[in-house]
């Protein structure tokens, strides 16, 4: 199963930052179990949103030649739930790193201005045409930012 955790990318800085949303809809099916009668985001899907936030940002910045990978969480810090019906805005930002090979990201969520999640991970920068197709990644890309009308 594939969770696609990007509802919509509002801002984009090349070399600075990207901001996205992610909607809690009550219908997602990670919240059936998490927990029964007592639905909450699960504070990994939060993390994974932040990270489809950081490859989206590798994808503009390099003209939909290369992707991110995460391979390694720093740090994150929890700070409260995410509940169906939450709109939690998502921010990453560029870390400097020597190697070009990596990067490293600084990301925040917060539900109507109150953290939710902080975090600092790092991955691999990775082609792009190797895991999907690139053609449909920036159609893809152009409904999240409300480029292109569906």
């Amino acid at each position: 199963m594939r969770y696609l955790l990007i509802d919509h990318i509002t801002e984009y800085k090349r070399g600075e930052f990207m901001k996205g949303v992610k909607n809690v809809a009550m219908s997602e099916d990670f919240l059936e179990f998490h927990f029964p009668k007592n639905p909450i985001m699960p504070g990994v899907m939060l993390l994974e949103a932040l990270t489809q936030l950081a490859g989206w940002y590798e994808a503009v910045s390099s003209d939909f030649k290369n992707w991110f990978l995460i391979s390694n969480v720093k740090q994150s810090r929890f700070y409260g739930f995410a509940l169906p019906g939450d709109r939690v805005e998502l921010e990453i930002s560029v870390k400097e790193n020597p190697d070009s090979g990596r990067r490293v990201f600084n990301a925040l969520g917060t539900v109507n201005g109150k953290k939710k999640i902080m975090a600092e991970f790092e991955g691999d920068i990775v082609p792009l045409h190797e895991i999907e197709d690139t053609e449909e990644q920036k159609k893809f890309y152009k409904v999240l930012t409300r480029e292109l009308k569906i």
